[in-house]
């Protein structure tokens, strides 16, 4: 029998807003934990699950941009959204101390600081959409309004995906 995952800071900020979710929880032994092989494993299309994924503008002020699992993120219209001239991924070395968490379990919830959070527009009228919980290896379904209310997001058009 498994041991029960423990409650990840992405999961204790979800209860204290009373939110609804459910935790979902993956192997990692095998090294495979991107998007498309982290749906594969919880069994869940690769369209609900979305990556968390952190970038900078020519402002110097840091987004965070959910996207399908299988989608790349655009970043012309990432700095559409956020009303920016540029934007370029943050390099992966600075994605711990700038988050608080690590390549593959950044979470949308629970950053080191608020940053203004944009949900590609495949998620509106998905029921549940599925993101990381803060830790390789969890995960967590949940509503995707009930992501931009915590995370105080917006869902705008990021991929190149109709």
């Amino acid at each position: 029998m498994a041991k029960k995952a423990a409650k990840t800071n992405a999961a204790r900020i979800l209860d204290r807003e009373k939110i609804t979710y459910e935790p979902l929880h993956y192997s990692i032994e095998d090294g495979r934990v991107d998007g498309v092989s982290v749906a594969e494993k919880i069994g869940y299309p690769a369209s609900t699950v979305y990556k968390t994924l952190v970038a900078v503008g020519a402002s110097k002020t840091h987004y965070v941009f959910l996207v399908p699992a299988a989608e790349e993120l655009d970043l012309k219209l990432a700095a559409k959204a956020s009303g920016e001239k540029k934007i370029e991924m943050v390099p992966v070395k600075e994605i711990l101390p700038l988050t608080g968490y690590v390549r593959g379990g950044c979470s949308p919830f629970g950053m080191k600081k608020p940053f203004a959070t944009f949900l590609a527009h495949e998620a509106e009228g998905l029921e549940e959409i599925i993101v990381s919980a803060g830790k390789i290896g969890s995960q967590i379904k949940l509503s995707p309004n009930d992501l931009l209310q915590v995370t105080k997001g917006q869902l705008a058009k990021l991929t190149g995906h109709m």
